[in-house]
């Protein structure tokens, strides 16, 4: 019915939607809606693609306006948010979705059954490495801006830390190693798992043989394949909502804090049991921030 965008560069839109009103100022948008409304018709949805850092705004604006809203990860960047968010769904009577595409990827599921018919007290070791590589553009948009991004652990990893989560149990233990522009390592305990993890936006660290990003899960020295099946999770994700099943916003508050500890910890650097490659030399900021 209409979008909001403050760059205007986005005509992809008429390949969806041609006659859908757009705006570049959130006032003319508010506005448009209102009227709309006004005139006898219902808004169903406000789907919230922001930057990370208006997502709790603009997640508040659609409850208000009168719609349920889908948002995308992470929903807010910090724990206390979801709080004050699920308050406003009590008392417009509407629902605030967020986007856990791993949950839905076959093989994600296919582990969960797994874990949960081993033995309850047996504890995994695994290991995450994320590699996704950015090119200049990332530091210089909202994306390189930890206020703005959350940083690293927030924009690229919060889906696996909840896919995590949500099969091995709670995080009990967090530990960072090494933080900085272009990447996050650490160690996470779980109630089921012991979770060495390194994320990076450094090509440069993607292993030979490899191209493009590189996703690797191992649980107990096999590795978890996972590498296919992402093609349409985001569209399964949309139809999960639509069809009643969607993630509330509530569920992503155990990935939220733990994306929330992570940015605000100490590094203690290469001790204890860290990820391999976080012995990667650091590398400069691009722009030398």
């Amino acid at each position: 019915m209409a979008a909001y965008d403050k760059n205007d560069s986005v005509g992809i839109i008429d390949s969806y939607f041609p006659k859908a009103s757009f705006f570049t100022e959130q006032e003319l948008f508010d506005r448009h809606n209102n009227w709309f409304l006004s005139q006898g018709n219902n808004i169903d949805y406000l789907s919230v693609c922001s930057p990370n850092y208006l997502h709790d705004a603009h997640t508040r604006y659609g409850l208000r306006l009168g719609c349920d809203v889908i948002c995308e990860k992470p929903v807010v960047l910090s724990p206390w948010n979801i709080d004050a968010l699920e308050e406003i769904e009590q008392q417009t009577g509407h629902k605030a979705y967020t986007i856990f595409q791993l949950r839905l990827h076959p093989s994600v599921v296919e582990l969960k059954k797994k874990i949960e018919q081993g033995p309850k007290d047996k504890v995994y070791d695994v290991d995450l490495t994320y590699i996704t590589p950015r090119g200049y553009w990332y530091y210089a948009s909202w994306k390189g801006n930890i206020q703005k991004s959350g940083g690293v652990a927030t924009n690229i990893g919060v889906h696996f830390y909840d896919m995590l989560q949500w099969v091995f149990g709670p995080v009990q233990k967090n530990v960072v190693h090494i933080a900085s522009h272009d990447r996050v390592a650490g160690y996470l305990e779980m109630r089921q798992a012991r979770v060495r993890y390194f994320l990076s936006i450094n090509g440069d660290h993607v292993p030979e043989g490899h191209s493009g990003s590189y996703r690797s899960i191992t649980v107990d020295g096999q590795e978890f394949e996972f590498s296919q099946g992402f093609t349409d999770l985001h569209t399964r994700s949309y139809e999960e909502v639509l069809a009643g099943r969607g993630f509330r916003i509530g569920e992503a508050r155990e990935c939220i804090k733990t994306v929330y500890d992570i940015r605000h910890a100490e590094p203690i650097g290469l001790k204890g049991d860290y990820h391999p490659m976080a012995k990667y030399p650091l590398t400069p900021h691009p722009f030398g921030w």
